[in-house]
């Protein structure tokens, strides 16, 4: 199915956003937002993805990213494997967490979305889209303030830099669990 929004430029830097299926808050633990962390991480080292501001909310997380000029494959297909991988990580992780009191019922949301989508088997965790937007001059700055600002609209923190799970501390200075590459040197900070 086609859709309005594509990664048609290889070499364009990318505003995306990858929200879980009905909205659901998943990433109210540690452990969930930590294999979203990982596996942005092998993408960086292993697939050529360049993540240069991102945050990870209860239920979505934006993301600007490009990918590097040797990657073998598309950034599209980037995206669509780190989605694939993190879903069965994500459900795997909910299934056999003893503290998770909600099991049962994310478990039945999943498997719910999952059969009304037949390109899923059994189970969908992301939403389809990520609504990728190709971002030049001022909308770079203005997608970047809008990420970090995300945990400050939610009430979680009051400042930018105090979100743990925000590229916000990257860019102060502080520490972060994702290394990332700094927009205006493309340098990794």
């Amino acid at each position: 199915m086609s859709r309005k929004y594509k990664f048609h430029n290889e070499a364009g830097l990318y505003f995306i956003t990858m929200a879980t299926v009905y909205w659901l808050d998943i990433f109210t633990r540690k452990v969930y937002k930590d294999i979203v962390i990982n596996s942005l991480e092998y993408c960086i080292r292993e697939k050529g993805l360049i993540v240069f501001a991102y945050v990870i909310m209860s239920n979505h997380l934006h993301l600007i990213i490009s990918k590097n000029e040797n990657a073998k494959q598309k950034l599209a297909d980037v995206i669509r494997d780190f989605k694939k991988y993190t879903a069965m990580q994500l459900i795997k992780a909910i299934s056999e967490n003893p503290q998770e009191s909600r099991k049962e019922w994310l478990l039945w949301m999943f498997k719910r979305a999952g059969n009304k989508n037949s390109q899923n088997t059994v189970y969908q965790f992301w939403q389809q889209h990520n609504q990728p937007l190709e971002l030049e001059g001022e909308w770079i700055e203005q997608k970047m303030d809008y990420i970090h600002n995300n945990p400050v609209k939610a009430g979680w923190v009051n400042e930018v830099h105090e979100y743990y799970y925000s590229s916000a501390r990257n860019y102060t200075g502080l520490k972060s669990p994702l290394k990332i590459c700094s927009i205006e040197e493309g340098v990794e900070i």
